[in-house]
């Protein structure tokens, strides 16, 4: 089930990461505005966040971006499956 319909889902963006320069992560979102993903102290001193980010980006994957503070969520937009729904 998609939560993308759901009010709770309104403080989501879905954005394509188009640039990596340490500490600075570019994304655009679906209307094309630019924006800057806000990474944490942990994000930065992080080797593998800075990897996962690259292979990302080189994917053209879409990611989940918190609207207000434009951080990287770490959930998706798919809801957990119900007993109905298996």
């Amino acid at each position: 089930m998609l939560l993308e319909t759901q009010n709770s889902m309104k403080n989501i963006l879905t954005a394509q990461i188009v640039k990596i320069a340490y500490p600075q992560v570019t994304a655009r979102d679906e209307s094309g505005q630019v924006i800057e993903i806000a990474t944490s102290e942990k994000e930065r001193t992080d080797p593998l966040f800075w990897a996962a980010l690259k292979n990302i980006l080189k994917a053209g994957l879409w990611v989940p971006v918190g609207r207000h503070f434009h951080q990287l969520l770490d959930f998706d937009w798919m809801a957990p499956a119900t007993e109905k729904g298996m």
